[in-house]
């Protein structure tokens, strides 16, 4: 049996499902795009090649070996993209929840069907269908679960829009002993600039009580402001526009004092180095280009 375990962000890593680039498929249709920056980058002929992203892919893959982590990988499908395992499911405390995600990327979580085998049956929940959640916008963070979501009257009409209220109101339901706060993203489906398709594209903690956030990814400043107060504005990195495009938020903590990041993150790795951080630089920028980095490429199963 895995012993789950995730209580926040940043302890140290054990367990962890990480996508695969392998056999992802042609490069998607215009009308396939899930998002706006995956359609920048099919119009514009510069969608990455599945060569990169397997290379990219290994390179995560060899920091976790680095660190001694246990590392499951998904069966592959063919011709399939299943490089973002933090969509499918999520772990908060003992418990694994099956994400409800868009219905054709059910086949995802079949093929990491073995691992859920491996999790005490009662530990596995699925929200019912009126429920929208993905992994990317649950963020556990010791008493706190923050959420990303959308509260426009016109989520149905955003493919960018993930996590619905009542994805929101089921979390407080299974996690009663927990402060459930969700926070309203801006949402675009035709500029990737303006779209935080998850929470951890505006937001994510880092050590004990740093993290990284984007200002203009939230709808509500008083959201904005719950964060500054709770970090404290000299804890907080604060990324621009294009930083935010480029992923600078989507890092990855193997433990409280280390941070997997992207080699071009210039701004970003210095702050976290003069903050004591050990940075493990990877090359992800190929796969950046389908709005999802190193967070969504992970899903964490134990962490200390």
């Amino acid at each position: 049996m895995l012993p789950l375990h995730i209580t926040n962000e940043t302890s140290r890593l054990r367990a962890v499902v990480l996508g695969t680039a392998v056999s992802n498929g042609p490069t998607p249709t215009a009308e396939e795009a899930y998002d706006p920056k995956s359609l920048e980058h099919i119009l514009a002929g510069t969608y990455p090649v599945e060569a990169d992203m397997v290379r990219e892919m290994d390179a995560f893959h060899d920091v976790f070996k680095k660190y001694d982590v246990q590392v499951f990988r998904p069966e592959i499908i063919e011709n399939y993209n299943q490089i973002f395992s933090r969509d499918i499911g999520f772990v908060i405390e003992d418990t694994f929840i099956k994400a409800n995600i868009l219905p054709d990327r059910e086949r995802e979580l079949e093929a990491i069907q073995y691992v859920i085998d491996q999790i005490n049956p009662a530990k596995v929940q699925r929200p019912p269908e009126e429920v929208h959640i993905e992994g990317g916008d649950v963020m556990p963070w010791n008493d706190y679960v923050f959420i990303g979501t959308y509260k426009g009257s016109d989520y149905k009409d955003y493919i960018t829009a993930r996590t619905n209220m009542e994805g929101v109101a089921y979390i407080k339901s299974l996690f009663p002993n927990k402060i459930v706060k969700e926070f309203d993203l801006v949402k675009s489906k035709l500029e990737a600039r303006d779209n935080a398709l998850h929470l951890d594209c505006c937001f994510q903690p880092v050590g004990k009580d740093k993290g990284i956030i984007y200002k203009s990814g939230f709808r509500e400043e008083a959201d904005y402001v719950f964060l500054l107060n709770l970090f404290g504005k000299e804890n907080l990195f604060h990324i621009t526009r294009d930083e935010m495009y480029h992923m600078n938020s989507n890092v990855f903590s193997i433990a409280e004092d280390v941070v997997v990041s992207e080699r071009n993150f210039t701004r970003l790795n210095t702050w976290l180095r003069s903050k004591g951080f050990t940075v493990e630089e990877i090359p992800y920028a190929e796969i950046a280009k389908q709005e999802g980095l190193l967070r969504c490429s992970t899903l964490p199963l134990i962490r200390d």
